[in-house]
């Protein structure tokens, strides 16, 4: 059958649209990938995988198809690369350096940090220290600019906050802390509007910052104005139960969060959820992946 010549058009015209639009999209994701290490610890049975367990977690992050990985709790680039594969660079904390030794455990370390596709230009900026403790083993926010050669480069944090304050503000040590590293990220949020910077925080916040009034968001965002993106993202990941390992746990609400400039345009980000099968049948994480697409 002949095709007019305008429908011929129209189609060319369509899948070149399609071809740019796709170009200029990126999928970014934070995943706490729970005590990931090649050297597994006697302390921490998470940490203890096996080939089948790296399948699984491997499987699960290609078919996500990130291009930016923002993860937490990564002990090696030896155990990330076994998910991640060979087409991603990888820029781990600051902390994870032989010069910051007294920064680090001598077993196995919860490093934050980037994994981004090859083809993306990115530049790698120091820590922003969000525990002013010189001896602190925790708590470095990994820095990137993500296509930094172009016109719109975008400055990117990898965090991992204090846990044991998950809700209402309480007169605690762990509510303190937290405290302290929310100003801290809402000095460098300010920083990155004074310069006109666009901006993405991703990580595992430990704290439900999509409550109403939240006292940590407000904290975060005090005179910016920055976004959750994450605000009306659903709870809908299920994690082995570590009570029962038989069955499954899922959250009320989450505490893996992204927060964005004004400027940038996304998708609501998304939790990329376990089949209960492989929940229960390998060592996977008691976070799932988020993921949103970046215009």
């Amino acid at each position: 059958m002949l095709v007019p010549k305008k429908w011929s058009l129209f189609a060319f015209l369509l899948v070149l649209f399609s071809f740019h639009s796709n170009a200029s999209k990126l999928i970014l994701t934070t995943w706490n990938l729970e005590w990931l290490s090649s050297s597994p610890s006697v302390q921490f049975s998470a940490s203890q995988r096996n080939k089948v367990d790296y399948l699984a977690l491997s499987g699960h992050f290609e078919k996500i198809g990130s291009d930016v990985l923002a993860f937490q709790e990564v002990n090696d680039p030896t155990a990330l690369q076994r998910i991640t594969g060979q087409d991603y660079q990888l820029f781990f904390s600051d902390r994870s350096r032989v010069n910051n030794k007294h920064h680090q455990f001598e077993d196995i370390n919860q490093y934050t940090g980037f994994a981004v596709r090859k083809e993306v230009n990115v530049l790698n900026k120091p820590d922003l220290r969000l525990d002013d403790h010189h001896q602190s083993k925790l708590r470095f926010a990994s820095y990137i600019v993500i296509n930094s050669d172009s016109e719109q480069p975008v400055h990117a944090l990898a965090v991992h906050l204090k846990a044991r304050c998950s809700g209402a503000y309480r007169n605690t040590r762990d509510c303190k802390i937290l405290k302290q590293q929310g100003k801290a990220l809402n000095l460098w949020l300010q920083e990155r509007e004074r310069n006109n910077d666009s901006y993405i925080v991703l990580g595992d916040f430990n704290h439900n910052l999509s409550y109403r009034g939240d006292w940590l968001w407000q904290d975060i965002i005090s005179a910016t104005n920055g976004r959750l993106a994450s605000k009306r993202s659903q709870a809908v990941c299920k994690v082995k139960s570590r009570n029962n390992p038989t069955k499954t746990h899922q959250f009320r609400s989450l505490i893996d969060h992204i927060i964005v400039s004004e400027d940038l345009i996304t998708s609501t980000p998304k939790q990329n959820v376990f089949p209960v099968s492989e929940v229960l049948k390998y060592q996977l994480s008691d976070h799932c992946p988020l993921s949103m697409e970046l215009y």
